[in-house]
């Protein structure tokens, strides 16, 4: 089976092309190997790899400045899906299409489940939504949506390295503990999409790690388990603060806890909770610190 991924050195993007199974040969573009929004670029792509399967790993992720970027976020995140949904169609393909919990307006108090209803609350959610609905209508069952919340790795820009190096820098933090969600490690989020390509899954599914978490609880345990890693030197004060305290340009869902039983049914399998993924994930960041300590002259 050949399978094009895009959007090949983001944090997802990197870590499905660490974890290719065996069986499958897959073709890794960055976005300088290829600009999903280049329509020429697409279909020439599409039509030299001849790809069984697409991943659209490439995203714009940046939630405020799409506020003001509404044009460049649409069109990343709904001008490009649309783009390679037509080059898959055109070849015969299937597309994975990565998305979002912000297609949800954080009004239920229960988790979102795959069919409930969507309304996102800014630029970033509406585009990634024009972006599932893009390739639905092109592919219909033969597109896979995933959607997914707050995706951390090892490297990257995410919540995890940001707080780690606010820890480092700053005596106190002042964290939101009124939104409420769940933490995804990004390889095992690469690992779910793999296993659901292999499952020949098509619709939508949802998929983070297990439990429930605010960012301050996030937060807390970045640095409980930093301070046991050596990661961290010393405790920080980490101070639990409103939303309404710190505002931003994007509105963010107050509870967007993703409903996982369907695709967990699917796969015959579950994923872990959110704290046993972050210390995996910290573990990693520990020996890739530390070997690059070894390598420093």
């Amino acid at each position: 089976m050949r399978v094009l991924i895009t959007g090949a050195d983001g944090q997802l993007g990197s870590a499905l092309r660490a974890s290719v199974p065996t069986g499958v040969t897959a073709s890794a573009l960055t976005r300088a190997d290829l600009d999903i929004t280049d329509a020429a670029a697409v279909r020439g792509a599409v039509r030299e790899l001849a790809p069984d399967w697409i991943v659209n790993a490439a995203a714009y992720t940046a939630v405020d400045r799409a506020e003001e970027a509404s044009e460049q976020a649409f069109a990343v995140n709904a001008a490009g899906p649309r783009l390679l949904a037509d080059a898959a169609r055109h070849r015969g393909a299937r597309l994975v299409q990565v998305s979002t919990d912000f297609v949800f307006d954080g009004q239920r108090s229960r988790p979102y489940r795959p069919e409930d209803m969507t309304a996102p609350l800014g630029i970033y959610g509406a585009s990634k939504l024009a972006g599932e609905d893009a390739v639905r209508e092109r592919l219909g069952m033969q597109a896979l949506v995933v959607r997914t919340a707050w995706v951390y790795a090892a490297q990257g820009s995410n919540f995890m390295l940001t707080m780690l190096r606010l820890m480092r820098e700053r005596e106190r933090l002042g964290v939101v503990d009124d939104q409420v969600g769940t933490p995804t490690r990004a390889p095992g989020l690469a690992g779910a999409i793999w296993a659901m390509i292999g499952a020949g899954l098509g619709g939508t599914y949802h998929w983070t790690d297990a439990g429930v978490a605010s960012w301050y609880d996030f937060a807390v345990a970045i640095r409980d388990e930093g301070l046991a890693l050596g990661l961290l030197a010393r405790a920080v004060e980490v101070d639990p603060i409103a939303t309404a305290d710190y505002p931003t340009p994007a509105r963010r869902p107050a509870y967007s806890v993703l409903d996982k039983r369907t695709t967990w049914a699917a796969l015959g399998k579950s994923a872990p909770h959110w704290r046993e993924a972050l210390g995996a994930e910290l573990r990693c960041l520990a020996r890739m610190e530390a070997e690059t300590r070894v390598l420093a002259p």
